[in-house]
């Protein structure tokens, strides 16, 4: 398949379900016409790879994205020479394709990447927006259209793990942080299906449950997170049993966050749990009689 046909398939066809929270679509469409690169910012499940899918979509670009790793190489991203039919042929990695052929390029939690990898990038995100390959001896002009984007979570950031300075400063930036109850609300019912009372209780205590984030909790519960547990209540499970499986347990292990949690859930969700006793006690008495 010839590699104009290959970045095709990374076409995004339907428009992805995002809830937009300030002006970050206007951000991003002004950096992509200036060609300005951007590093997206935030906590883990707070829609970041949602909305770079959700900006491909309306402008109408393919989108290549690569899950960094502490063993990805340059080869992973810019491609190799590999044999096929007795013949050696150089395949296109992920980057060469979007900049060859146009589109985004997502380099997701870039801080996971090896430093060396990363340098390759440096070339491609200032005025010169050119490719160098070294093993083919080509050098590629990025294609009008072709768009950097890398993503982290500043949480998890370390002196170890960061980026440099001198590869920060190539881009824009755009900081998401966890949607207000209102907005969280709107996204757990539109991803769920789950009635709208029970979706604002189940964001009211996301954010409650995120004020323990530096008190026993590294990372406060994701929006991905709250989607999860509204799934499981929309499809039968027990709000409490919905929001251990898929919130607390996931959070932690350890047993006074976990009990910290629970108390919580039960703020918002016990009433729920005492009802349902008494409908079992109801239904058992008559039952009996």
């Amino acid at each position: 398949m010839k590699d104009g046909k290959v970045i095709e398939q990374f076409r995004i066809k339907d428009r992805p379900n995002y809830i937009a929270q300030d002006n970050e679509e206007t951000i991003f469409r002004a950096a992509f016409e200036s060609r300005i690169p951007l590093i997206i910012k935030g906590p883990t499940g707070c829609g970041k790879t949602r909305f770079i899918e959700y900006m491909a979509w309306r402008l109408g670009l393919p989108l290549v994205t690569v899950s960094c790793h502490e063993d990805l190489t340059a080869a992973d991203l810019v491609g190799r020479f590999l044999f096929k039919d007795d013949q050696t042929v150089w395949q296109d990695g992920p980057l060469t394709l979007a900049v060859r052929h146009g589109g985004i390029c997502y380099l997701d939690e870039i801080v996971e990447a090896r430093k060396d990898t990363t340098v390759i990038i440096h070339s491609l995100t200032d005025d010169r927006r050119l490719l160098y390959l070294d093993k083919t001896g080509e050098v590629i002009p990025a294609h009008p259209d072709f768009m950097m984007v890398l993503s982290y979570n500043p949480g998890y950031q370390s002196i170890i793990k960061d980026l440099k300075q001198s590869t920060k400063q190539r881009f824009g930036s755009l900081n998401f942080e966890h949607p207000g109850i209102e907005t969280e609300a709107v996204i757990i019912r539109s991803e769920s299906g789950l009635d709208a009372e029970t979706s604002s209780r189940l964001a009211e205590m996301g954010t409650k449950i995120r004020e323990l984030k530096g008190y026993g909790l590294d990372e406060g519960a994701s929006s991905r997170l709250l989607v999860y547990a509204a799934r499981l209540i929309r499809h039968g499970l027990p709000p409490v049993e919905a929001c251990a499986t898929a919130i607390s347990r996931t959070l932690t292990e350890e047993p006074e966050v976990l009990e910290s949690i629970r108390h919580i859930v039960n703020l918002y969700f016990g009433d729920l749990l005492e009802d349902a006793r008494d409908e079992n006690a109801r239904t058992g008495q008559s039952s009996a009689g």
